[in-house]
């Protein structure tokens, strides 16, 4: 498995790549013999001895001890490869995918149910469509509990997380389309667009928020913004 993520983040030897959660290892090791630099996120201090006992100063992994929600994120281009501790992957995804980040892929096992949400287009969520027009996201394979020690309650998904190279919306656009979304989301889409606008952009005017696709709200952003109102 750990060898599947990190062909699936294509990490090569001119990569860095961040690892979230690192545990015992298992996932280092296959990143230590393919990036060209890794750094190893771990919160637990015993864990973290014994990941600094394993890859020594000579090793292309640098281990951080603390938390990923509070630790800084490269300033260069860099990758993620990681099992994702799943009370904390709703936080750590809000990280990453900020559109500004210089994060380039990610592969990440996640909780299934996460997983599933995060790459569905409708009834789509208010979470998904803020990240759609910088991230596609797409669900690699389930993966059961029993695959885990120790065995969690739920089983994984492998979520595999690329920057589009053609976003739908550029970074400078991020504040308005979010602010775009809250407002839409809270009151619905006939606050935004009358009727006949609605019918004007191809959208049927009693669709609620989560009946509209990501590129449906990209539209009404960009229709909105040509006339002044978004």
């Amino acid at each position: 498995m750990a060898a599947e993520l990190v062909s699936l983040a294509e990490v090569g030897r001119d990569d860095l790549v961040v690892e979230i959660g690192s545990g015992e290892g298992i996932i280092t090791a296959e990143l230590a013999r393919a990036a060209g630099y890794v750094v190893a996120m771990e919160v637990d201090r015993r864990l973290v001895q014994r990941l600094r006992q394993r890859f020594g100063p000579d090793s292309a992994v640098l281990v951080v001890e603390g938390d990923a929600l509070r630790q800084a994120l490269p300033g260069l281009s860099y990758r993620v490869v990681s099992n994702v501790p799943f009370d904390a992957t709703t936080r750590l995804l809000r990280r990453l995918l900020d559109p500004a980040s210089r994060l380039e892929r990610a592969a990440l096992i996640v909780q299934w149910e996460v997983a599933r949400k995060r790459v569905r287009e409708r009834p789509s969520t208010l979470l998904g469509v803020s990240w759609a027009p910088w991230w596609d996201m797409r669900l690699v394979r389930r993966l059961p509990s029993a695959a885990f020690r120790p065995s969690p309650s739920v089983d994984a998904g492998v979520l595999l997380v690329k920057r589009r190279h053609e976003p739908l919306l550029s970074v400078a656009d991020a504040g308005g389309f979010r602010l775009l979304l809250a407002e839409g989301f809270a009151h619905g889409p006939r606050r935004l667009l009358s009727g006949r606008e609605s019918r004007r952009l191809g959208l049927s005017p009693r669709a609620g928020a989560r009946d509209l696709a990501p590129e449906d709200w990209v539209t009404i952003f960009r229709f909105l913004r040509s006339r002044g109102r978004a």
